[in-house]
């Protein structure tokens, strides 16, 4: 049974998807009245559930988890396949097998997006654990979604790293008991901390992954 694990945020982390789902998220908006930037993007969207924004942007509208599904749907149709993987995570995950290490997706991304990107990027094998907010009572930035990850890999908090680029997945996974790095796909290194980040990385490739490996694979004996 391993005895430590690497937790990876989807949407940002494992890929940098969000320019899509902001050419969305602004479309789906102005066509209901609503004018949104990045910068609204960034502090009111980024990470969150769908439908948590609808509700409180949208108000008016009946059925806000419909819509959700909507969008999804269209960022399914927009996400090219095959899409680039973040810098360095084939390498990293390989590494991660070779040492032992167990592996999980832990996403506020609904079920169908979870799968249709880790196909895109050819990682789906890897990962036999993949928990969606969207079918937890709660999702991120609740502490739900890493506790079930943990729970399905039967490795203790303590021994996780999780990796996350927004701060309700950042508070998910720190909340969870997780050591966390923040990934520089969106935000920079103080906006990452300042969330709760233990690290930040700009992506698999920073020199500074080996040092939170090391900590990690200095767990076991």
């Amino acid at each position: 049974m391993p005895r430590t694990a690497l937790l990876f945020d989807l949407d940002g982390t494992m890929l940098h998807t969000d320019p899509i789902h902001f050419a969305i998220f602004v479309e789906l908006m102005a066509a209901r009245g609503v004018a949104i930037d990045a910068d609204f993007y960034a502090r009111h969207v980024h990470g969150r559930i769908n439908s948590e924004v609808f509700i409180e942007f949208l108000p008016d509208e009946t059925d806000p988890q419909g819509l959700s599904d909507a969008k999804e749907a269209e960022f399914r149709r927009r996400l090219p396949r095959p899409y680039p993987a973040m810098p360095g995570l084939h390498a990293l995950l390989e590494r991660a097998q070779r040492q032992g290490h167990a592996l999980a997706v832990v996403t506020n991304a609904n079920p169908l997006n979870a799968e249709a990107m880790l196909a895109a990027i050819g990682e789906r094998a890897r990962f036999p654990v993949v928990v969606s907010g969207e079918t937890c009572t709660r999702g991120k930035p609740h502490p739900e979604p890493y506790l079930r990850a943990m729970e399905a890999l039967a490795v203790a908090p303590e021994r996780c790293i999780a990796f996350e680029d927004s701060p309700s997945g950042i508070r998910s996974a720190r909340d969870a008991g997780a050591f966390v790095i923040g990934i520089r796909s969106s935000l920079e290194h103080a906006a990452l901390i300042a969330a709760g980040a233990h690290a930040s990385l700009q992506d698999f490739t920073d020199p500074a992954l080996e040092e939170a490996l090391a900590r990690l694979e200095g767990v076991c004996p």
